[in-house]
């Protein structure tokens, strides 16, 4: 089924790839930012975080100022290049607009089913990123040892 991020304050690194994996991402206004803090911590930006800011950013400049910029992107920033679907004045405003959202969205009555299989197909080099990403190896290869 659809999934809704609520994103109240910062999402930095992960936790910006963590948002932008749901299907609608809303933010409030007042406090927070968007940030790919990569370049700032000297990490090399996995393959699949890549593939998934290439299908949900269309914007080559947000893009750039994202990842080779490592800009705080406010929510207003955001929302102008299309990276959030809403920002909103509060936590409270962005949480009751995530709620219904969600519950326009569950009248919709959609087959999850079908739901699933279109996601696939939307975020597919996501998953063919995964699959082959040497970073995601490590790591997993790293965790299984302790």
């Amino acid at each position: 089924m659809p999934t809704i991020a609520a994103v109240t304050g910062h999402a930095s690194a992960a936790g910006l790839i963590l948002a932008l994996s749901h299907d609608y991402v809303l933010m409030r206004k007042d406090r927070g930012f968007l940030y790919m803090s990569e370049l700032d911590i000297r990490l090399i930006i996995p393959n699949w975080f890549m593939a998934l800011i290439e299908c949900k950013v269309d914007n080559p400049r947000a893009k750039r100022e994202m990842v080779l910029r490592a800009a705080k992107l406010t929510a207003k920033e955001a929302e102008d290049w299309g990276i959030l679907d809403a920002a909103h004045d509060s936590v409270e405003g962005t949480v009751k607009a995530a709620i219904g959202l969600g519950e326009q969205l569950v009248k919709r009555k959609w087959d999850g089913h079908v739901y699933a299989q279109n996601r696939r197909v939307v975020l597919r080099k996501v998953s063919d990123e995964m699959e082959f990403d040497e970073t995601v190896d490590v790591i997993t290869s790293s965790v299984s040892k302790l």
